[in-house]
């Protein structure tokens, strides 16, 4: 099956093209934003069997208007027995943290999650069968800052809320944020408070595969 979804956010939007094979995916996706500085970004995600991210390649790019053009790259993979790899690139000035961070640091992690993002909110969820029920499931993550593009560890806890019809509402805690996720059938964002609502009807933009 592949799906194609746009959201649509308060200082941006975002498209992501996602193929899900058995309980695997593949994205590639594209966004934009206006904060803390208008930028430009692309990633590539794949999972291992389980959702279990196992590389994500993230470029974000743009002006600054004092000091001129500036990019950044990062890519994570995870390795067996949950040890990452970080590495990351950058041109340009920005005044912000280096992209990266400490490897180490993110042992044990099973997922990526990226910025502002509502993609990297489906791999726990659906590895956990949260859509049908249970929780709280607390999970730790490569947690990757947008557009600085750094990246630290992220506890997290996702908990099964109620059905609304087709959707299913999880609630999200983190260090001090939480939010109730509507998530659709497939295990996509439909809502997420405060990050991003999806555009696509529903319906729209899915394949089944053969």
């Amino acid at each position: 099956m592949t799906r194609s979804v746009v959201w649509v956010k308060d200082e941006g939007a975002e498209l992501a093209e996602v193929e899900f094979e058995g309980r695997s995916l593949t994205a590639a996706g594209w966004a934009v934003g206006g904060g803390p500085l208008p930028y430009r970004l692309e990633y590539e995600l794949a999972t291992a069997d389980g959702y279990v991210t196992a590389r994500l390649l993230v470029r974000a790019e743009g002006l600054d208007p004092e000091t001129g053009p500036w990019r950044r790259s990062l890519e994570l993979a995870n390795g067996p027995d949950e040890v990452w790899t970080v590495r990351a690139r950058a041109t340009g000035h920005l005044a912000m943290p280096p992209p990266g961070g400490d490897a180490s640091a993110l042992k044990g992690a099973l997922d990526c999650d990226l910025g502002l993002s509502p993609l990297t909110n489906t791999m726990p969820v659906l590895r956990a069968g949260l859509l049908e029920g249970g929780g709280p499931v607390e999970h730790l993550m490569a947690w990757v800052s947008v557009p600085e593009l750094t990246v630290t560890p992220s506890p997290q806890t996702y908990t099964f809320v109620r059905r609304e019809g087709d959707r299913s509402v999880v609630n999200y805690a983190s260090e001090g944020f939480t939010a109730d996720i509507v998530f659709d059938a497939d295990g996509m964002v439909v809502d997420y408070p405060g990050i991003g609502r999806t555009v696509t009807a529903p319906g729209n933009g899915r394949t089944t595969g053969t």
